[in-house]
């Protein structure tokens, strides 16, 4: 999203360092520069650890407790592994029996390999390999909340009550199979079983995001750290849940569109139909609050994710933004689920001269603490060229480049659609739906148009064709906004999130209308949306996030509590 251009300088918020009491030992982290590795440093620090970097081989073999965060995409990351020298020592590290604990595709890495990135030999530690998620309709990346079938007990995972929900965001998996089931600690499902945990004595790793997986999660890595991950033959308690308490949950997503006030100070705004300014004779823009305060209230309400939409508009290089950046930062200290950013993510040229890339911007908010970035206007350029070249990928736009170096899931494209009525489906080259809202001529049937530049320039492209692009062009998920129901409180666009939904095969983001908790049962049983967002009526205080999940569970729609 963008917006107007900014009346005043900003101020530069100044860096608050993260507190700790004095340290309970070292803990080596290797940050291989692939995605957001922060939440985990601040994770380790919360639990009164200080972190020690590699930089080189011998430190791996002279860590006393290793972590390995693995994001992004398998090929990049062995790339690295192999150009700095660090294979052979991570073998040799698991080999030791010393405590290791990987994370994701620091999980995956440890099999024999995987089909990701055209094939690519793993560590071979266990036997296996990683293959994407392949059942048919399935939406993938596997993105959302979903519960464990632990196999056996271990101290890791003591605090995690049966049936309860962690964090995956992921498009591979692992199976289970005899030659590594003595490495099995816990499975899910998604289309099938999938490896979710491993262990063998203490070396340990989860698909899952303990990270970003809540108080539950750091408490994952707070058992890991202080020693207590033994196994013992007790017999398991076996999760009772069924229906809709088990399996991967619909989310609810807390966004928070933040842009600079007159004042140059960062404030949390909402507008309708896009215009976030007061109605008053001043104009300034309307101020709902601190980005990392209300980050902070919606993590303990519950929110499954928080998304930061920066709708300043940018004179300048967004690398150069350093408020935002600081807002992600501080709220990575004390937000364990997923954030998301967006503004700016497109390619620059700075008033000297100088050009980046979006991925050196994507980069920057990465290394800030986001999980994911969302792609707005740069998208329907993107899209337009793609189309025009018919449909020929050349690896060089940012969804490709973000999506090639830090995996599918890290890509959010957030598309703002307005609806567009014609009498007849020929009067355009767009997907039309027979719709029951008619037109102002009676019109019986719609399109929605994507805009740039916030909403003030329509394009001739629709949010299907959008979408199917994107999605083409390597894109994890789409953040469906509509400017018709923006601001009004008239719930969600069915119509219009019911035809992106079933046109791709990633998961869809409802958002724009929430006015009640009802509003969120509503798009989730009449469309195939994954989750839904909302932000003024969770602002307002006029509704809480636990509400809307309260309802949902009520209504049965699976929801994490």
């Amino acid at each position: 999203l963008a917006g107007p251009a900014r009346r005043g300088a900003r101020r530069v918020v100044a860096r608050r360092p993260l507190t700790v009491a004095a340290s309970k030992g070292e803990v080596t982290l290797l940050d291989y520069g692939a995605g957001n590795v922060r939440s985990v440093r601040n994770a380790i620090m919360k639990l009164g650890f200080s972190v020690k970097d590699v930089t080189t081989a011998d430190e791996i073999m002279a860590a006393d407790r290793l972590i390995f965060p693995g994001v992004g995409a398998y090929g990049s990351a062995m790339d690295i592994l192999k150009q700095r020298g660090l294979v052979d020592p991570l073998r040799e590290y698991c080999a030791s029996g010393k405590p290791f604990m990987g994370v994701c595709l620091g999980l995956q890495l440890l099999f024999d390999g995987s089909e990701e990135s055209g094939g690519v030999e793993g560590l071979g530690i266990i036997p296996g390999m990683v293959r994407k998620f392949d059942a048919p309709d399935l939406i993938v990346p596997h993105i959302g909340w979903n519960t464990l079938d632990v196999k056996k007990n271990s101290g890791l995972l003591k605090d995690v009550p049966p049936g309860d929900r962690l964090y995956f965001v992921h498009s591979f998996r692992a199976t289970p199979e005899p030659s590594n089931e003595d490495w099995i600690l816990a499975t899910c499902d998604y289309g099938g079983e999938f490896v979710a945990a491993v262990q063998k004595n203490e070396v340990c790793a989860c698909q899952f995001h303990p990270e970003k997986s809540g108080a539950r999660g750091v408490g994952i890595f707070k058992n890991f750290l202080e020693g207590n991950v033994r196994e013992t033959a007790d017999k398991v308690v076996k999760s009772s849940a069924v229906g809709t308490d088990v399996g991967l949950a619909r989310r609810v997503i807390a966004c928070l569109d933040v842009r600079s006030n007159d004042n140059g100070d960062l404030v949390v705004t909402k507008g309708d139909s896009y215009d976030v300014r007061e109605k008053d004779e001043g104009g300034d823009v309307r101020n709902l609050g601190k980005p990392v305060e209300l980050a902070g209230k919606y993590y303990e309400q519950g929110a499954d994710e928080v998304a930061f939409l920066n709708i300043t508009g940018y004179r300048d290089l967004p690398l150069t933004d350093a408020p935002m950046l600081e807002v992600l930062r501080r709220s990575s200290e004390t937000v364990f689920v997923p954030l998301t950013v967006g503004g700016g993510i497109r390619d620059f040229t700075d008033s000297n001269g100088k050009s980046y890339t979006a991925l050196e911007v994507a980069s920057a908010y990465f290394s800030s603490g986001a999980d994911k970035v969302s792609i707005g206007s740069d998208a329907v350029y993107v899209a337009e060229a793609f189309y025009e070249s018919g449909g020929v990928k050349d690896g060089t736009t940012s969804v490709e480049q973000i999506s090639a170096r830090y995996g599918a899931q890290a890509v959010v494209i957030s598309v703002d659609p307005r609806r567009v009525y014609v009498a007849d489906p020929s009067e355009t080259k767009n997907k039309c739906v027979a719709t029951k809202k008619p037109g102002p001529n009676g019109e019986q049937f719609c399109w929605w148009q994507c805009t740039v530049k916030g909403g003030r320039e329509g394009r001739d492209i629709g949010a299907y064709e959008l979408a199917t692009a994107m999605e083409a062009l390597g894109a994890g998920e789409i953040l469906l906004n509509c400017i018709d129901e923006d601001g009004q409180g008239n719930g969600f666009d069915h119509e219009l999130v019911g035809l992106v939904s079933e046109a791709v095969s990633i998961p869809v983001i409802a958002s724009s209308g929430a006015g009640c908790p009802k509003h969120f049962t509503d798009v989730f049983e009449a469309t195939n949306c994954s989750a839904a967002l909302a932000a003024g009526i969770f602002h307002r205080g006029e509704v809480a996030i636990s509400e809307v999940k309260a309802h949902m569970k009520s209504e049965n729609v699976p929801t994490r509590m």
